[in-house]
């Protein structure tokens, strides 16, 4: 017989298989590939089968949290399927702890939990998006951009101390270097060995060069303090490798916090020596605007 606590961590398992099947379902009917939507649809009758195990043991029927359901589905059709299927399946790690706890009470669990991990591993190898396919070519664009043109208004702030004509300068520099690295993307990409369409590539690079451009320039065409300037494109700097590391993160089973770390502390740490240089170049040649 399960205890009161053990009984609430069983209904808690039957609320998320029947929230993840009704996700799974959502997802498989807007699905635009046929086969990314049938094995969807796959997933979904084993989640329900996972439920009416549960349910077996509880003798409780229970309701799927329309939130998640919601929440996961809107995410995997803006996102992508595959990052939001991957967002979702981060939470089955916890349903398998739960999981561990109800051997004694229901032995064959055991088989339900090898049921989730064979759903990853079926996860992992289900789609291929081209947000996915071309990563490496945003990668290059965002990380060029983060790194170049933060140091490039860094550097400018103190040799110039004009927000308006840093921006400007930023602005040209930016898309000027964008056009110049999508180029680049275009021809190492048709020279390479792979599936991937060298014009794509170099849409995804430049785009997201131009993205990042645009967000650290800002704070410099609408502020006229230069340190405030320079503090919101650091900061924006930082949540941009945010929101991204974690999106790839997610999205290729990487690790977040090491990535992130990493490429913080490189894009601040470039941005605070070009600063020094900004301070030193303005002293050594007098620049006065």
């Amino acid at each position: 017989m399960l205890t009161q606590e053990l009984r609430t961590k069983v209904l808690a398992a039957q609320r998320q298989e029947i929230t993840e099947r009704m996700v799974y379902v959502e997802l498989a009917r807007t699905a635009r590939n046929k086969a990314h939507a049938d094995i969807l649809e796959k997933i979904a009758l084993e989640e329900l089968g996972h439920y009416n195990h549960f349910r077996s043991i509880t003798g409780q029927d229970v309701g799927p949290d329309r939130w998640q359901v919601f929440y996961f589905s809107f995410i995997g059709r803006t996102l992508g399927l595959n990052f939001g299927l991957k967002l979702m399946e981060q939470g089955e790690h916890l349903a398998q702890e739960i999981y561990a706890h109800l051997k004694a009470a229901a032995p064959d669990i055991e088989a339900v939990i090898k049921d989730e991990e064979k759903h990853e591993l079926m996860l992992i190898d289900l789609i291929e998006e081209d947000r996915l396919k071309y990563v490496s070519s945003v990668i290059l664009g965002l990380n060029d951009a983060l790194i170049e043109l933060t140091a490039t208004v860094a550097g400018f702030t103190l040799a110039l101390q004009n927000t308006k004509l840093i921006g400007m300068l930023g602005l040209i520099t930016g898309i000027a270097a964008a056009m110049s690295m999508a180029a680049s993307e275009y021809l190492a990409t048709k020279h390479e060995a792979q599936d991937k369409d060298p014009f794509k590539a170099c849409l995804y690079t430049g785009i997201s060069y131009i993205g990042v451009v645009l967000v650290l320039v800002m704070p410099y065409l609408l502020f006229t303090n230069i340190f405030l300037s320079l503090f919101l494109t650091v900061l924006l700097a930082v949540m941009t490798i945010f929101i991204f590391t974690f999106y790839v993160s997610v999205a290729q089973g990487e690790d977040f916090k090491g990535k992130f770390t990493e490429m913080a502390i490189l894009s601040v740490t470039i941005t605070a020596i070009t600063f020094l240089i900004g301070m030193a170049a303005r002293h050594v040649f007098g620049v006065s605007v």
